[in-house]
This record gives structure tokens, sequence and C-alpha cells, in this order.
């Protein structure tokens, strides 16, 4: 997908319960009249080799893009770290990006910032921060972090954010582009979001 090969397998996460948004799936609710995820896919499909579908449910609609699609290890839904995991599992490449379905605005330097912050690093992951807190679900991983990450979920725990700070994650500062992180958990964050996108 990308024409200067980088080694890095991004992994969409559609695999979540989206309670707030009444169960519906969010990676297939229309924004603007495109499902959200198309928007995530046009965004990250550019900036590595490989693009996969993290998905519990409506596998054959995700199917449709072309692209791998992978379940949890559980049948859970256990949180974004599972998917995660699955990801980093199915990957190929040593490097592994995490971004949510339900972001509109991915940066289009996501992954150059990320890759830079992390090369410079000892940790296993590197981090999107937005100037005002920590953004987990975009983020670079190695695949040596997959390990410590089967453990963590193995002994009960799920919080993303707490798994992120035990590992001393780098940080990559993205306060340049606060709106990429808005995403859509809820009917009203839809509508607002909805409103821009038709603005431009």
């Amino acid at each position: 997908m990308n024409q200067a090969s980088n080694g890095i397998t991004a992994v969409i996460l559609a695999g979540g319960k989206a309670t707030r948004m009444n169960g519906r799936d969010k990676g297939l609710i229309e924004l603007a009249g495109r499902p959200m995820i198309e928007y995530v896919i046009q965004a990250v499909a550019p900036q590595v080799d490989t693009v996969l579908i993290n998905a519990n449910r409506s596998l054959d609609n995700y199917a449709n893009y072309n692209l791998r699609v992978i379940r949890d290890a559980t049948d859970e839904y256990a949180g974004p770290l599972a998917g995660i995991c699955a990801g980093i599992e199915a990957a190929d490449t040593d490097l592994i990006l995490s971004v949510p379905c339900d972001g509109p605005w991915v940066p289009i330097d996501l992954v150059s910032r990320l890759h830079q912050k992390l090369e410079a690093s000892p940790s296993n992951v590197c981090v999107a921060h937005d100037g005002e807190r920590m953004q987990p679900v975009f983020a670079l991983f190695r695949k040596q972090a997959l390990a410590d990450i089967q453990k963590y979920l193995n002994g009960g725990d799920r919080k993303l954010q707490l798994w992120v700070k035990q590992q001393e994650a780098a940080i990559a500062d993205f306060s340049d582009h606060p709106e990429a992180f808005i995403n859509v958990n809820t009917p009203d964050e839809k509508h607002r979001v909805e409103k821009i996108l038709l603005q431009h």
C-alpha cells in the first residue's frame, strides 16, 4: 500500500461493543455519507505496508474492504488492548500501528512522527499526545511488546492506559493537531463531527 516500504502494519480497532452508540457497530456507522472506517483506511493506508481490521462482529461487512479481518482471541470484548494484541499476533512486520475506527481525522504524518520517537527510545511502544492527554489507541508498537501484553491480559487486566504507563512509553507530540484525536462515541458527537465534515 505504501510505495516506500516501511515494515509497518496498521490495525484499525473496530472490535468494541459501542454501548454509547446504542450497540451499533461504530466503524460501519455513516458520517457524512461514508462509513467511519473508510476515513481511517484512506488516511492510514498510504502510511503503512499493510492494513488489518480488528472486528468481533459484522465480519462480512468489514471483509468487503479487501483487508484481512482479525478477531480478538476471546469473545469477551476485552477492550482495545485485546484488539492490539490480536493485531500484533497477526502482523508479519516488526512494527504495528494501532488506530481507532471512529476518528475521521487521522494525521497524514501519524506514522512518521510515532516512528521517529520510537526509534529514539528503548520502549516497545510510542503513544500520541494531543497536548492535554495521552491518546493510547494512537500508538506504534514493536513486535516485542506482544509477550508483555499477553501476560497483562492473561492476568485479568484490560486498561490500555495503565499498560502504557507501565511501559514508560515514548511520547509523540501532536499538540499542533489536537483535532486529529476527536472520535465519535455518542450520537451527539456523531452529529457534531458530521456537521464539521459537511462544511469542508
